[in-house]
């Protein structure tokens, strides 16, 4: 094995000559990792005067420099461009929105939180979607104004998609 398994970092080997430039390239590699941050969503083309230490995702539409390496993250190095393959799971702080980025099923995802339940303070708020509920009809006494009220809940709620439509 000439890498670690997950982040594809080398390991240096007995006798090997240079082995600050091996060395060097799995820092690099950490450098841009760790911190798991870009600086902006998916974008197909380097950045004129990128920033050294800055990072980007790689758009499917890449051209120029980054032509052929969609959904990678290119990192920007005192070497140049430093591109590194997406791994299922990894998480990314995308700066300009404020939001994450998640490599998912061969694909970033912008902006999702995935989840099977929302708990604050302990106690949960919001869990699965729940089955639709019909608006009312009928009844002995029709009262408009509650008829409102409670068509505007659940349109609210099957809106943020809290029960089915």
């Amino acid at each position: 094995m000439s890498s670690t398994p997950r982040l594809g970092l080398p390991f240096l080997s007995a006798g090997q000559a240079q082995k600050e430039v091996v060395h060097n390239e799995a820092l690099q590699t950490l450098d841009a990792l760790v911190t798991g941050a870009v600086e902006e969503p998916p974008r197909p083309a380097p950045p004129a005067t990128p920033d050294l230490g800055s990072c980007y995702i790689v758009s499917e539409d890449a051209t120029g420099a980054w032509a052929g390496l969609a959904q990678s993250l290119a990192a920007f190095t005192s070497a140049g461009w430093r591109f590194i393959a997406p791994r299922e799971g990894m998480i990314l702080y995308v700066r300009s929105t404020g939001t994450s980025a998640r490599f998912r099923s061969g694909a970033w995802e912008l902006g999702q939180v995935r989840g099977s339940a929302l708990v604050l303070g302990g106690q949960q708020v919001v869990g699965a979607r729940a089955a639709a509920i019909t608006g009312p009809v009928g009844g002995a006494t029709v009262d408009s104004e509650a008829r409102a009220a409670i068509d505007q809940i659940l349109a609210t709620l099957r809106q943020h998609g809290l029960i089915e439509l």
